[in-house]
Order: structure tokens, then C-alpha cells, then sequence
């Protein structure tokens, strides 16, 4: 009789351990569902076992995370059954989350995680016993509150608008985390209209002019390296974050079409786009580099970059305040002035939302309105 062959069932949580620079292990969920894979940092520890009370505390210890991870399981289950229920992950607190959920970002490799750990300090301050449970309406309104009266920054200071609307996007994005991990089914912030949300003044982006970039192609620059790289981003509006990291096998020819795959660093965001022939003369020679290469491999940092460029712009005999992101601002207005259309210009600059890109068709429309007015100036009494 053949003997049948046993299968043995894949977990869908998995208990984890973390090696910590101390000598301790942080132990953690490795949650698989729904065909993505998410983590739980437990905040349990085990420690090295120099004695038998060590090693009993850590026994303790294990069968505390096991404890957990059956409750996972089940919840899992009772999602995959349809069954309704109240996540028992629901009554951590919402420091506990914010914890967590930086530390799964960092695991992801994600950007200025930071953020989260600051939110963090701001949340225990304004309720440190909430739980996720307490997350509502409500809550989210009341902190909206709390930043605008009661809370202080860096040297006591109230928080600016923006800086406010930073945070506020951050505890967005968590709860969606949370919402992700079934620890509250919604995300309350959603609930909240436009009015009762923090209003951000429209910032002054500031760029070049046709003539202007035609005074710096033909003005020294101390760096030639600088020079290019920020040209380079005048005409194809790829971020300093983005062009530092372009690598030789970025860029591929279509036919006759240049054109480069990006993750673009802020947003994670891939894209393919194309490069202009101007783009592309801009561009460093690159000699015997290989594809693994970096392409301004030799860039000096953003802020020795913007030292460089206030220079050059000021031997070219242009008064206004230049960084190297003003090459992305330059290269949007340039865009929409030469008649790309609104939506066609935010693709190319990567961005998530057309109302991100709508300001440059305000600096675009302003144009018109004081080239019009130049009628008046002319020919009125």
C-alpha cells in the first residue's frame, strides 16, 4: 500500500525574533494575508539566558507571543469566514501602533519614518491612555485642536500650518496601517469635511524663466558636475533624491526615444519616463561606466550643490532665490507654458494627484493675466 504523502499547512502568523545590538531578541509577528505580508512588533524580549530565572522569564515570555499569535489565527479566520468581530488588537494603545507601525515601515526600507516617532511624543501628550477603540471623529478633531493651541515645537513655538498638515497626513497614513491590519475597520479621518480640516497657504515655488535658463547655459558654473545635473532636472523635473540615485541601466532607448525607469524616492512611485534630446545633452559622458554605475556618481551634497547654484545664478545676473528644486518648478512651468496639458505635466513630474500640479497652472495663468495687463500699461490714459 503506498504510503500517502503528509502536507503540512503553512501558518498564516508566524512567531519572529529580531536580534537586538544588547544581546536580547525582540519577537515579533510575521502575518501573511491576503497575499501580503505585514509585521506585529510584540514589545516582548528575550533575553541571553545567563541564569535559570532567565530562562524561565524566558519561557513566560514565549508562550505570551504564542498567546498572541493563536488570537491572530483566529481573527484571520473569522475575517476569511465573514464572521463579524471586534479586533482584540483594538484596545492597544495608539502610542503602542504608532510604535509598530515605524517599525514596519523601516523593515520596508520606506522614507522619513521619523515623522512617526514624532507624531508619536505629540500623541502622549495629547491622550496617552487612548486606544485604537478611542480613534474616532472625535478623537481626530480634537487633536487637529490640540496642534493648533496647545501644542509646542521646537523652541516653544507654535506649529506652522504646514507643519501641522505634515503630522496630521502622517496619523492619516497609520490609521490606514491599522485599517490594513484589522485593528479598527475604518479610517475616521476620512469622516472629516475639507472645513474642519487644516488649511495649508499655497507656498511660493519659485523657477526660471525661458530667457533666465538661457543666461545660466551660458554663465560658468564653479562645478560643471552641479551644472549639469540641475539642467539635467530642468528638463526632465526628476528630483536632487531621484537623480543622485539614476544608474546607467536606468536609461534605455525605444526606437528613438530616450527614456528612464525610476522609484521615484519620495512617493515610491515607479515610473518610465521619457527624456528630451535637451535632457539627455546634459547628461555627464559616461566613458567606461557600467550599468550598475551611478551617473553623478561624483555629486557633491544638496547643500553643497545649492551653495554652488546660488553662485552661478548670481554670476549670470539673476536676482531671484535658485536651489537646485527649483530645476523640478522651472521644469513644470515650462511644460504648461509651452502647452502640455495639466494632466499630461503631472504624470511626468510623478505626482499621485493633479491638484498637486494645479499651482503651476496658477503661476501659468498669472503670466497670462500680467502679459494682458501690459495692454493697459501701454495704451490706457
Amino acid at each position: 500500500m503506498a504510503r500517502t504523502k503528509s502536507t503540512k499547512l503553512k501558518e498564516p502568523v508566524r512567531v519572529r525574533f529580531k536580534q537586538l545590538a544588547n544581546g536580547s531578541q525582540s519577537i515579533y509577528l510575521d502575518i501573511y494575508k491576503d497575499g501580503k505580508r505585514e509585521y506585529e512588533f510584540l514589545k516582548l524580549y528575550l533575553l541571553p539566558e545567563l541564569n535559570s530565572k532567565i530562562k524561565a522569564q524566558n519561557s513566560v515570555t514565549l508562550a505570551a507571543a504564542e498567546k498572541i499569535k493563536s488570537e491572530r489565527i483566529i481573527e484571520l479566520t473569522e475575517n476569511e469566514a465573514g464572521l463579524k468581530h471586534t479586533s482584540s488588537r483594538s484596545k492597544m494603545l495608539v502610542t503602542d501602533w504608532m510604535q509598530t507601525f515605524y517599525e514596519m515601515q523601516c523593515r520596508k526600507g520606506l522614507r522619513a519614518p521619523q515623522c512617526f516617532l514624532i507624531l508619536k511624543g505629540m500623541l502622549e501628550k495629547y491622550d496617552k491612555k487612548a486606544r485604537m477603540k478611542d480613534v474616532d471623529k472625535d478623537y481626530c478633531l480634537g487633536f487637529i485642536d490640540f496642534m493648533r493651541n496647545d501644542y509646542l515645537g521646537q523652541h516653544d513655538r507654535p506649529l506652522a500650518p504646514r507643519t501641522m498638515s505634515k503630522y496630521f497626513g502622517t496619523l492619516c497614513t497609520a490609521l490606514n496601517g491599522a485599517v490594513r491590519a484589522d485593528i479598527i475597520s475604518e479610517n475616521p479621518i476620512s469622516k472629516i469635511s475639507q472645513i474642519d480640516r487644516i488649511k495649508v497657504p499655497e507656498s511660493k515655488r519659485e523657477y526660471l524663466t525661458i530667457e533666465e535658463i538661457k543666461q545660466l547655459i551660458s554663465t560658468d558654473c564653479q562645478v560643471e558636475l552641479v551644472k549639469k545635473a540641475f539642467m539635467f532636472g530642468v528638463y526632465c523635473g526628476l528630483r536632487f533624491s531621484d537623480i543622485i540615485a539614476l544608474r546607467w541601466g536606468d536609461l534605455s532607448l525605444d526606437n528613438d526615444q530616450w527614456r528612464v525607469a525610476i522609484i521615484m524616492q519620495k512617493t515610491t512611485t515607479p515610473n518610465y519616463l521619457p527624456l528630451s534630446k535637451q535632457a539627455m545633452e546634459w547628461l555627464p559622458d559616461r566613458g567606461k561606466a557600467k550599468d550598475s554605475d551611478k551617473i553623478f556618481a561624483d555629486l557633491t551634497s544638496l547643500r553643497n550643490c545649492n551653495y554652488y547654484i546660488n553662485k552661478w545664478v548670481k554670476a549670470a545676473g539673476i536676482t531671484k532665490h535658485i536651489s537646485f528644486h527649483c530645476s523640478r518648478h522651472t521644469f513644470a512651468t515650462l511644460m504648461l507654458t509651452l502647452g502640455a496639458d495639466l494632466y499630461t505635466t503631472s504624470k511626468l513630474l510623478g505626482h499621485s494627484d493633479v491638484a498637486t500640479t494645479q499651482i503651476y497652472a496658477k503661476i501659468i495663468n498669472k503670466k497670462k493675466d500680467d502679459a494682458i495687463g501690459l495692454i493697459d500699461k501701454e495704451f490706457g490714459e
